[in-house]
Parts: structure tokens; C-alpha cells; sequence
């Protein structure tokens, strides 16, 4: 029998979970001892092969120190949801991005750079580098 593939919202609250966790310097190991759970477990649900319930969602939210909709934020919507209206391209690049650890790293070095022309030149340096679009 085929593995069924995770749910994409089921995949974007779990990469919310992981950010979050990483932000906090938190490991996985930790947030399922709060949660009397195994890392295993808790690498199951960032990666959305399971799916967490919504009263282990608020668990999570509580030890997390974020309202349950930070998960939900910049989530893929269902189809048949909008209206058949033109949606704007998802933002979920940018939550997928600094859900790595690269990504996460980066920003907070980046974020510490005081002298925000400095902040600009980087920038503009890294647009350089990967060819603008």
C-alpha cells in the first residue's frame, strides 16, 4: 500500500512548530518532554506526517510562548477556498526559509547588525550574487 503524502497545511504547521522551537534554542527532545512525548514524535509532527490535534496545538502554543494562529500564518489554502478569486502568491517561501537552520542563523546575525546601510549593501551584495529576477 502506497504512503499517503502529508497534508500541506499539516506540513506548514509542523515547519511553524520547528521555526518556532529553533527561534527558542529549544531541542526537539525538550519540547516533547514538555509534552510527554518522544522527539521522534515531535519530528513527526514538524515534518507533518502526523498530525497534531488541536488541543496539542494549544499545548504546544503555551510552551512555545505564540498564539495558536502563528501556525496558521502564511498557511496554503485548500482548494475550493477563495471564491475562485486571483490569490497573491504565498508568503510561505519566507516561513520555509527560515524554518532551516541556515535560514534562522542567518537572520539573527543579520538582525544584529546595527548600521542599517551596512544592512542595505549586504543585501544588495546577495541580490548581486544570485541574480536579481
Amino acid at each position: 500500500m502506497a504512503k499517503k503524502a502529508p497534508n500541506p497545511i499539516d506540513k506548514h504547521v509542523g515547519s511553524r512548530v520547528r521555526m518556532r522551537r529553533m527561534m527558542l534554542g529549544m531541542s526537539q527532545e525538550k519540547l516533547g518532554d514538555a509534552l510527554s512525548l518522544t522527539f521522534q514524535q515531535v519530528q513527526k509532527y514538524e515534518k507533518g506526517t502526523n498530525r497534531i490535534g488541536a488541543s496539542r496545538l494549544q499545548q504546544i502554543a503555551h510552551i512555545l510562548q505564540v498564539p495558536v494562529s502563528f501556525f496558521f500564518e502564511g498557511a496554503p489554502h485548500a482548494p475550493g477556498q477563495g471564491g475562485g478569486m486571483a490569490e497573491a502568491p504565498s508568503p510561505a517561501y519566507v516561513s520555509d526559509f527560515l524554518a532551516t537552520s541556515d535560514g534562522l542563523s542567518l537572520t539573527k546575525s543579520f538582525m544584529r547588525i546595527k548600521n542599517s546601510k551596512l544592512r542595505r549593501r549586504i543585501v544588495d551584495l546577495v541580490e548581486q550574487i544570485a541574480g536579481e529576477e
